[in-house]
């Protein structure tokens, strides 16, 4: 891991920390973006935007990203997550120049109900299990202690993952070109 640069949203302004991670580059804030569809602030206030970032649905957060970037797969959030575990770097905040900087933005569920700020972050991948369920990356604090999974389904044959109605945190990565 290498540390941290910054890139600029064209669309608006925004600008966002990456750290590069072997062959990627990986924004290490949640994206602040607001879609015109599929997008909520937390409880609808857009006074968490800026500290939070948005939370988006799985069909907008599949389009949000900036030009060159994208959503992640399910594997290159795996593979970051054995990268980040393996030089023991989760961090829950932007402070260290080389870590995810995870932001515990919560969710807001497939019924509309808001819940787990400052308790967990939950992060879509693009990797769909069917037409209306797809993976995510998961970071909780319990008892002090970082939790991480990911619902692969390639790692466990039950898992669902979660309904793409569900409105959760992105984070765009772009691959290098070597």
């Amino acid at each position: 891991m290498s540390g941290q640069e910054k890139i600029s949203d064209a669309r608006d302004g925004n600008v966002y920390k990456t750290i590069k991670v072997d062959n990627a580059t990986w924004m290490i804030e949640n994206l602040r973006y607001k879609a015109n569809k599929g997008a909520s602030h937390f409880d609808e206030d857009t006074k968490n935007n800026s500290t939070y970032g948005v939370l988006y649905n799985w069909q907008t957060a599949m389009k949000v990203c900036p030009a060159g970037w994208r959503l992640p797969t399910g594997s290159e959030f795996q593979a970051l997550v054995n990268q980040i575990e393996q030089k023991g770097e989760w961090k829950s905040k932007q402070s260290d120049t080389i870590s995810f900087g995870i932001q515990l933005a919560g969710m807001q569920d497939y019924e509309g109900t808001f819940t787990e700020m400052d308790e967990s972050g939950y992060y879509w991948t693009s990797t769909e299990y069917d037409k209306d369920n797809a993976e995510y990356f998961s970071y909780m604090v319990v008892v002090n202690t970082p939790v991480v999974d990911i619902s692969r389904k390639d790692d466990l044959e039950d898992i669902h993952g979660a309904e793409k109605t569900s409105k959760y945190s992105v984070r765009c990565v772009k691959k290098q070109i070597r």
